[in-house]
C-alpha cells in the first residue's frame, strides 16, 4: 500500500524516498507516527489546493464539512 501511495503521490509535492509511521512486526498495529483516513485526506486535499476547512456542501438545508471536525494536513509528509 504504501508503494502504491508514493507512486500516486510522485511530483505533487511530497517527500520522496522516506516512509513514516511504523508498525509491529506483523503490520497490525499502529507502533508509532500512524496518520488516520481524515487526515491523509486532508493532506491530499491540501495538495490539491483545497481547503479541508472550508469545503462543504448543502444538505437538507444545512451545509456540512466533507470531514467534520476532523482531519489535519500532516506537514511531516509535505516536502
Amino acid at each position: 500500500m504504501a508503494r502504491n501511495l508514493a507512486s500516486l503521490l510522485a511530483g505533487g509535492g511530497v517527500k520522496r524516498g522516506f516512509s513514516y509511521g511504523e508498525t509491529d512486526d506483523f503490520a497490525y498495529n499502529v507502533v508509532k507516527d500512524g496518520v488516520h483516513v481524515h487526515d491523509l485526506q486532508a493532506t491530499l486535499l491540501h495538495l490539491l489546493g483545497i481547503d479541508h476547512e472550508r469545503l462543504t456542501y448543502r444538505y437538507q438545508g444545512r451545509h456540512f464539512r466533507l470531514m467534520d471536525v476532523h482531519g489535519r494536513v500532516v506537514r511531516e509528509l509535505l516536502a
